[in-house]
C-alpha cells in the first residue's frame, strides 16, 4: 500500500495528516485521491461507510481550490445534519494549515441568519443538507454559479431520504463544466439516474463488491418470539458488559420508547432521531463520543452522521424496511481497522429477511442462541473480576486500611471474596434466576422456501382476526389503521397484523390473548362522533361471516356494516408479521434502587 506522500497532496495537507496520526490511505482514498488530483473528471466512488470516503474527496477538493479567493468553488451534500458537521469538522481539521481556508456548514434546525453570514465572510467550501440549501438559494442568500466541484456523499441516502427533486434543483444552479464527485455506499437505480443526469463519463472506482459488507464485521441473529425483542436486547447487553453500541429501531417512536426503557431499567442509554432539537442532539451525540452512552438507540436516517471508531456492536432491534439499508447499520461498527459485531433480532416471520440481506451483502450470518441467565451472571462475575483485577491501587484508602481490617478480622480470604463479589453477583442472579429462555425454534420453518407454519401461514389458531366498520372511505389505508388501532390499544408494532383495509370496512388481527382488550376498548367508542364496531371474524382465512358473540357492538344486536353492508371477509389476507405482546422477562417488572444497595431486584448498569 502506498503512502498519503505517495498520492502527491502538498505539504500543508501531509502535515495535518501527520497531526492526525492517519499513516497508511484506506483503499477509496488510495483509488480516488490520484484521479481527482491528477484530472478534472468527474468520478463515482462506491465505497461501504466507516472507509474514510471524507478524506478520499476532501484532500484532493482543499489541494484544488484557490484559498485567496473568497468565491465558494466547492459544494457538498449530505443527507443529515450531523453528517454535515462531521464532514465539516474533518475539513477543517484537514485545512488547518491552509490560511485563510473558510468552511461553512447549512443545515436545518440552526439559524439560518447566522448561516448566511459565515457564508458572506467568504466561505469556499459549502457543506449542506439539501433542504437548507435549497432554501438559501430560493433566498439568494448563496451563490453556487461559480463552484467548480461538487460531492454528492452519501448519495443512496439521499434519495431514499426524498432529496432527488432538492438535489435536481440545486445542482441546476451550478456551472455545467463543473466536477462532480458521487460518493455511495449502494448503487440503487435512482443513484444511476443521477449520475447519468448530471455526471460526463465519470470514471468508477469500487472497494469491495458493490452493497457488501466490509470484512471487518461478522454477522449474527438471534431468534425470539416478538413480544420478547426487549428482553432480548436487554440481555444481549447484559452478557457483553463492554459493549459500546447503536440499536436501530425503524421508527423515532420505537427508538424513543426503547431508550427510554433501558434508561429506566438502568442502562447508560440515549436516543437520537429526528424529533430532537439540534441541541438536544448535539448533547446525546457528545455524550455518546464521550462513552457517556453506552448504548446509543437510533432511527437510521439520525445515524447516518455517527462516525464513532470504537463501536462494538450494531444491534438490528428491527429489521430496516429495505434490505441494503442493512449495509449502512453494520457499517456504524468494525471502522478503522477494528472489527465489530452485527446482531439482528427477529421472529419467525422476519427470518426470511435474513436471507434477502445475505444475498445482498454477501456475507452468511450465524444464528445464536439468546444467553440465559446462569450465563450472564458467569460473565458479568468474571467481567467484575478482572476490573478488579486491573485495578491500580489507590494509595489514599491506606489509612483506612486499619479500620477495615478490624472488621474484616474474622472472616477469612475464601469468604471475604465471597462477600465482596456477591454485591455485584446478588444483582443479577436475583433477576435472571426464574428468567424464561427466550429462543425460538426454526425447525417449523423452510427457510430456503421462506415457508412457516405457525399463525401468520394458516397454521396454529393462536390467533384472533376482528372485523372493523372504517376503511378506505374515512381516510384509512393499512398503516393508518395500524397505527390508529395500535395508539389506541396502546400496543406495540407487533401486536397488531394482518391489516387490510377496504372501500367502508376493514380486517386486522391480533393474539388471542388481547381479544377481551380489543373487544372491551371498542364496546360504546366513538371516533370523530361516529360509533366504531369491532366484531370478531369467524373465519381467520378467506371469507366466513363475523362471530356476533364477540361483543364491540353498542347495542349488542346484530347488524351489518352500516355503510357496506358486507359482512364476509372475502379477500386473501395480506402479509403481516407474527403478532406478539411485549411481556416483562420476570413475574414483576424490576426497578432500580435509589440506594444502589445490593437488594435490587434488577441489576444497575455501570456508568461510564
Amino acid at each position: 500500500m502506498s503512502t498519503f506522500q505517495d498520492l502527491g497532496l502538498n505539504d500543508d495537507l501531509l502535515q495535518a495528516i501527520t497531526d492526525l496520526g492517519f499513516t497508511k490511505p484506506s483503499e477509496v482514498q488510495e483509488k480516488a485521491i490520484p484521479i481527482l488530483l491528477e484530472s478534472e473528471t468527474d468520478l463515482v466512488a462506491l465505497a461501504q461507510t466507516g472507509t474514510g470516503k471524507t478524506a478520499a474527496f476532501g484532500f484532493p477538493m482543499l489541494e484544488k481550490i484557490d484559498i485567496n479567493s473568497r468565491t465558494t468553488q466547492g459544494l457538498i451534500l449530505s443527507p443529515t445534519r450531523e453528517l454535515c458537521l462531521q464532514i465539516t469538522n474533518e475539513m477543517k481539521q484537514y485545512g488547518k494549515y491552509c490560511k485563510g481556508l473558510n468552511v461553512v456548514a447549512i443545515y436545518g434546525g440552526s439559524s439560518i441568519t447566522d448561516q448566511a453570514r459565515e457564508v458572506k465572510r467568504g466561505a469556499q467550501i459549502i457543506v449542506a443538507t439539501p433542504g437548507r440549501m435549497k432554501d438559501m438559494i430560493s433566498r439568494r442568500l448563496v451563490d453556487i454559479s461559480k463552484i467548480q466541484y461538487s460531492v454528492l456523499d452519501e448519495a443512496d441516502e439521499m434519495l431514499n431520504m426524498g432529496f432527488k427533486e432538492d438535489i435536481t434543483d440545486i445542482l441546476s444552479h451550478t456551472p455545467e463544466d463543473k466536477n462532480t464527485w458521487l460518493f455511495s455506499a449502494t448503487m440503487p437505480r435512482e443513484v444511476a439516474t443521477i449520475a447519468k443526469k448530471f455526471m460526463k463519463d465519470p470514471q468508477e472506482i469500487t472497494v469491495g463488491n458493490k452493497n457488501e459488507s466490509t470484512n471487518q464485521v461478522s454477522h449474527e441473529y438471534y431468534l425470539v418470539n416478538a413480544r420478547d425483542r426487549y428482553q432480548a436486547l436487554k440481555r444481549l447487553s447484559d452478557a457483553n458488559p463492554d459493549i459500546f453500541s447503536v440499536v436501530f429501531c425503524r421508527t423515532k417512536r420505537d427508538t424513543q420508547k426503547v431508550a427510554e426503557q433501558l434508561i429506566e431499567d438502568g442502562y447508560s442509554a440515549g436516543a437520537l432521531h429526528g424529533d430532537l432539537s439540534q441541541n438536544q442532539r448535539d448533547l446525546v451525540m457528545k455524550s455518546f463520543r464521550n462513552k457517556q452512552i453506552q448504548t446509543l438507540v437510533a432511527t437510521d436516517v439520525a445515524a447516518r452522521g455517527i462516525d464513532v471508531d470504537d463501536i462494538t456492536h450494531v444491534i438490528n432491534y428491527q429489521l430496516p424496511d429495505e434490505p441494503e439499508t442493512y449495509t449502512h447499520r453494520s457499517g456504524r461498527t468494525g471502522r478503522a481497522g477494528k472489527t465489530g459485531i452485527s446482531m439482528v433480532i427477529v421472529s419467525k416471520s422476519e427470518v426470511r429477511k435474513i436471507k434477502s440481506i445475505e444475498r445482498i451483502i454477501k456475507k452468511q450470518f450465524e444464528k445464536k442462541e439468546i444467553p440465559d441467565g446462569a450465563d450472564i451472571c458467569e460473565v458479568q462475575l468474571m467481567s467484575l473480576a478482572n476490573k478488579i483485577h486491573n485495578t491500580e491501587i489507590n494509595h489514599e484508602i491506606d489509612k483506612h486500611l486499619t479500620s477495615i481490617n478490624e472488621l474484616f478480622a474474622d472472616t477469612d480470604k475464601d469468604e471475604l471474596i465471597k462477600k465482596f463479589f456477591s454485591v455485584e453477583f446478588t444483582r443479577f442472579y436475583n433477576y435472571y434466576q426464574k428468567s424464561k429462555n427466550l429462543n425460538v425454534s426454526e425447525s417449523s420453518r423452510d427457510r430456503e422456501g421462506g415457508r412457516e407454519s405457525g399463525r401468520n401461514f394458516g397454521g396454529k389458531n393462536d390467533s384472533t382476526r376482528y372485523f372493523i366498520n372504517v376503511g378506505g372511505k374515512d381516510g384509512f389505508d393499512w398503516m393508518k389503521l395500524k397505527d390508529f388501532l395500535k395508539e389506541q390499544l396502546n400496543l406495540g408494532r407487533d401486536d397488531v397484523f394482518k391489516v387490510e383495509t377496504k372501500d367502508s370496512f376493514s380486517f386486522f388481527n391480533t393474539e388471542n390473548e388481547l381479544k377481551e382488550k380489543v373487544l372491551a376498548h371498542f364496546t360504546d367508542f366513538k371516533h370523530e362522533g361516529r360509533f366504531v364496531n369491532v366484531e370478531v371474524s369467524e373465519n381467520r382465512g378467506g371469507g366466513g361471516r363475523r362471530d356476533r358473540k364477540g361483543g364491540g357492538r353498542r347495542d349488542g344486536g346484530r347488524r351489518d356494516d352500516r355503510r357496506g353492508g358486507r359482512r364476509r371477509d372475502d379477500r386473501k389476507e395480506g402479509s403481516g408479521n407474527r403478532s406478539e405482546r411485549r411481556r416483562s422477562d420476570s413475574a414483576s417488572k424490576p426497578r432500580r434502587s435509589d440506594s444502589g444497595g445490593s437488594g435490587i431486584s434488577r441489576p444497575r448498569r455501570s456508568r461510564r
